[in-house]
């Protein structure tokens, strides 16, 4: 076991009290996922991690970071009491920051945080030990448990910072203290909480203040508000703004994608020089924030080439795009449905994304009932829009990929807009929730179809997903065309 945290640099940084010595390997905040040696952090939250202390001791957690000793324990248990264990986890995670010699590279965004973060560690690791995020922890307590995570001997550190509402940025992009600040877009998301869209792009350049002296930002010049993320970076003190996106004068600028079955082909210029590069994904947005992980990786100091190399292998995350082909019967000889699963997250932005990635897709046709294979889009409701999320949703039957489709299946009461707003031939069912939608999807689908799901985290659309793999034998649809086998 390599030890992450003694008792006494615990101690050290946090202030706290050890009641007695430990070596803890690990940290976690969620007492379900303890692992032997692990730190398990109490924090509250919507439940009391007091409550669950005794559980996380009894699966092996070397120690529980408290703020009192939980009932039925004393102080014989292998505790780290502390005043408030978020504060205790956030001076964790200083110290964690203050030790390493890692270049760290931050990334935010309206859209494509996660993705982004995926191919970044994907195109470092090879490079060198690189530590990132399982999961989306990127809010007030994701961002301090990643980097409370990174061991010692790191060289490369991927932090992904989210936020729905002005100031959050900001001390978490102070905690990470990064040398490469990424935004990959500004667009209409959580606008219940903010004004306009300019208040977003305020909010998004909160990670510039964190930039260590001599650090680099990386901003989107195709977007709106790229002006003014750059007049935001050069008063914060930041000398060295890269641009990406199709514009002339970019520093990473895309000249073609050509996404396909097996990933998209991105022709572009870097530094003016010509480059080709293949991303394990399709999607011109892929494509587009494969520029800006270029851009941050020679930034960082690792080789942009071989960088390019492993996004080849790279593929989209589940619930952001990963792709899933569902065999229909165990020999193969009844053709399969093809999933594309986006459930995770959805705004204006994302959606037009997605349905531009479905619109490219080759269903196969000569299995099915319907004899032509169909591209389907079953979409749920994208949440926290503000007053205008009504036409929002409407306006998304005018969106150029519509034409290219067969068949728009909608979920919810802000959806019902969209069903209403598409021409009769595209319009199929309206769902009420998710859990009705995925009652339906054995009639609505067939053999050769491919079928994208799409919607807001609220919109629980991760039901219909599994609805649409229960059809059959699902398994990853690689890069290369092949597949892992049956999903367990």
């Amino acid at each position: 076991m390599t030890t992450l945290w003694t008792s006494a640099e615990a101690e050290a940084a946090t202030g706290g009290r050890a009641t007695r010595a430990f070596d803890a390997a690990g940290v976690t905040i969620d007492s379900r996922a303890v692992e032997p040696g692990d730190l398990f952090v109490a924090l509250r939250d919507v439940r009391d991690g007091h409550d669950f202390v005794a559980s996380a001791l009894e699966k092996g957690a070397a120690a529980a970071l408290v703020s009192r000793i939980p009932e039925g324990l004393d102080d014989s248990a292998p505790l780290l009491i502390v005043e408030d264990t978020l504060k205790a986890l956030e001076d964790l995670a200083a110290a964690a920051r203050a030790r390493s010699r890692a270049k760290v590279v931050a990334v935010t965004g309206s859209v494509g945080k996660t993705s982004t973060k995926e191919m970044l560690r994907a195109a470092l690791a090879p490079q060198g030990a690189t530590h990132a995020a399982e999961k989306s922890y990127n809010n007030h307590w994701g961002v301090p448990l990643t980097l409370a995570r990174m061991p010692k001997a790191t060289k490369y550190a991927v932090i992904e910072i989210g936020m729905n509402h002005a100031g959050e940025i900001r001390p978490l992009t102070k905690l990470a203290r990064p040398h490469v600040a990424l935004i990959t877009t500004v667009a209409p998301v959580h606008m219940a909480h903010f004004r306009s869209e300019a208040e977003i792009a305020f909010a998004k350049a909160e990670i510039l203040e964190g930039l260590e002296p001599g650090g680099v930002a990386i901003l989107p010049r195709d977007n709106p508000h790229y002006e003014r993320l750059a007049r935001r970076a050069r008063k914060v003190g930041v000398k060295t703004i890269l641009r990406f996106g199709a514009a002339p004068r970019c520093t990473a600028r895309m000249l073609k994608a050509a996404p396909g079955p097996g990933g998209t082909t991105l022709n572009a210029l870097l530094h003016g020089r010509p480059a080709l590069v293949k991303i394990g994904a399709p999607g011109r947005h892929f494509a587009m924030n494969a520029l800006a992980v270029l851009l941050a990786a020679e930034a960082l100091g690792a080789d942009p080439a071989r960088a390019a190399l492993a996004l080849g292998a790279w593929h989209a995350p589940d619930g952001r795009g990963s792709r899933w082909r569902i065999a229909l019967d165990s020999a193969g000889l009844d053709g399969a449905v093809h999933l594309v699963d986006e459930s995770y997250n959805a705004n204006p932005t994302s959606v037009g994304a997605a349905l531009e990635v479905l619109a490219a897709s080759a269903p196969e046709d000569g299995f099915g009932r319907h004899v032509k294979g169909r591209k389907i889009a079953i979409l749920g409701d994208m949440l926290e829009l503000g007053p205008d999320e009504v036409a929002l949703h409407a306006a998304l039957a005018e969106h150029p990929a519509m034409a290219s489709l067969d068949r728009i299946h909608t979920v919810g009461p802000l959806m019902k807009a969209l069903h209403d707003a598409l021409p009769s031939e595209r319009r199929g069912r309206h769902a009420a929730d998710s859990e009705v939608m995925a009652r339906e999807v054995r009639r609505l689908l067939d053999a050769g179809d491919v079928v994208m799901v799409k919607g807001s985290l609220g919109a629980r659309m991760a039901r219909v997903v599994a609805a649409v793999k229960a059809l059959g034998r699902p398994a990853p649809e690689l890069p290369d065309g092949e597949d892992e086998g049956p999903d367990a």
